[in-house]
């Protein structure tokens, strides 16, 4: 297939901007992943043992307020409705994650209410005369006090992102809420939430399915990099230092792994993502997928969970570290990129944490500003 567009990276950036070439512009797209898999790291599949429907790596729920998100994403799925809880365990004893006020009151032994644990809680911050958080550590006392970032924050953080909080910018905590009131539900302001009815294989699919696409799988583009010098213009969803043989070094991603175990018991932990706060617990969470599809019929003689534990490096890359030597490095990697004619992005491309939503925005508006023009 001769191509027009060759998109490298077949996650939602890359599978958004095929599936707009191929449509709206009637364009030939060679897709290529090294993955055997489309979807990125998003894909789900149906699991062997249990019949349970499992997200590959690691919980995904998509989560919206962006009605033009939301507009694209209902062309190819509807959502089941299901609405996201997190609980964490601390000291064998669980609780409401992220800190709402259950959690206040179970942790301190106290029956606050909202007006009295916020005095309670400007109490605990004050003890730290913190004015100008400096790093997450600092961060994070001066929102919810000492003893409960040391209980809930610290060893988590630790086992996360295998760096001291205080090593690590003060951005990562502020996407935690902490909430005075008994709201559990943690994605609380997104207008369209829940998991594709079919799963999100299903989705990638559909968005997938024109006949203008090639998709090639198995497919490393640095491999065959020469092989793909040709006469059309590059979408590139890649690893960002890698596309530039890491001139500068290597940038640090927090990476995931999974374990995966069968229980024979109906259901295993009451939920779909169950936090361990503890420094001496191995595993950061352990998932329980089975929870996201509750309008499914699964097994009741056994269930599926997969237990969690992160890594620090550049190897199967899932989360920038913004450290300020890694923001050093991007900031290079960010001038060699103005003189490519080559279009970055998605989340390893652009080296930023990206929701879904966000994901898919940024590729409309990468084939609206930067695609249509030129081709028209």
């Amino acid at each position: 297939m001769n191509c027009d567009y060759l998109v490298v990276g077949a996650g939602f950036f890359g599978g958004v901007i095929a599936e707009r070439i191929a449509n709206e512009l009637g364009r030939k797209v060679l897709l290529i992943d090294k993955r055997p898999h489309i979807g990125g790291n998003c894909y789900s599949e149906t699991d062997a043992d249990t019949g349970i429907e499992t997200h590959k790596y690691g919980t995904h729920i998509f989560h919206t307020s962006e009605p033009e998100a939301w507009d694209y994403l209902k062309r190819f799925t509807e959502l089941n409705g299901y609405y996201h809880q997190v609980l964490t365990t601390y000291k064998n004893k669980v609780y409401q994650m992220p800190i709402n006020l259950e959690t206040i009151n179970s942790f301190y032994n106290l029956n606050l209410k909202p007006y009295e644990a916020k005095k309670f809680i400007a109490s605990e911050i004050s003890k730290e005369g913190i004015s100008r958080p400096r790093n997450l550590e600092e961060k994070a006392i001066s929102l919810i006090g000492r003893p409960l970032y040391e209980a809930f924050i610290k060893g988590y953080t630790i086992k996360q992102w295998r760096k001291d909080p205080t090593e690590l910018p003060a951005e990562i905590i502020t996407r935690l809420p902490v909430r005075f009131n008994y709201q559990e539900t943690y994605f609380v302001n997104a207008r369209w939430q829940g998991i594709p009815l079919n799963g999100f294989t299903e989705v990638f699919e559909k968005m997938l399915a024109s006949p203008n696409i090639k998709l090639e799988l198995n497919c490393d583009y640095f491999e065959h990099r020469d092989d793909f010098k040709v006469a059309c213009q590059t979408i590139y969803t890649g690893p960002l230092d890698q596309f530039f043989a890491y001139r500068f070094g290597k940038l640090e991603w927090r990476t995931v792994n999974f374990k995966k175990e069968v229980k024979p018991v109906e259901d295993y932990q009451g939920t779909s993502v169950m936090n361990f706060a503890d420094p001496e617990a191995e595993y950061t969470r352990v998932h329980e997928p089975r929870h996201l599809h509750p309008e499914r019929s699964y097994s009741r003689e056994k269930t599926v969970i997969f237990y969690e534990t992160s890594g620090c490096g550049s190897n199967e890359p899932y989360y920038p570290i913004n450290t300020e030597n890694n923001l050093r490095l991007l900031r290079k990697y960010r001038e060699l990129v103005k003189r490519e004619q080559v279009i970055f992005g998605g989340r390893l491309g652009d080296y930023a944490y990206y929701d879904m939503d966000k994901t898919m925005l940024a590729a409309l508006e990468c084939f609206k500003n930067e695609i249509y023009p030129q081709d028209k």
